[in-house]
């Protein structure tokens, strides 16, 4: 999941080096927190959190086949 969420990220922000992600296991939940540049904050949320629902159902979709529950944090 980190990957996939990695690569949408870096599409998306004007400053894709700055873009990091990290997975954490919480009994029986993936947390996948995303930072990206304060700047790009916004192309990542996008109006309304349009965009960062759009990165969860992705995820989730991925996710499918995985016992676990998949979290995407946008910090």
């Amino acid at each position: 999941m980190k990957e996939l969420v990695e690569i949408i990220a870096k599409a998306l922000v004007d400053h894709p080096d700055q873009v990091t992600v990290t997975e954490t296991q919480k009994e029986s939940t993936l947390v996948v927190e995303l930072h990206v540049a304060p700047e790009d904050m916004g192309k990542v949320i996008g109006k309304q959190g349009r965009i960062a629902k759009a990165i969860r159902t992705v995820v989730k979709a991925a996710s499918v086949g995985d016992d676990d529950k998949v979290v995407v944090e946008i910090i």
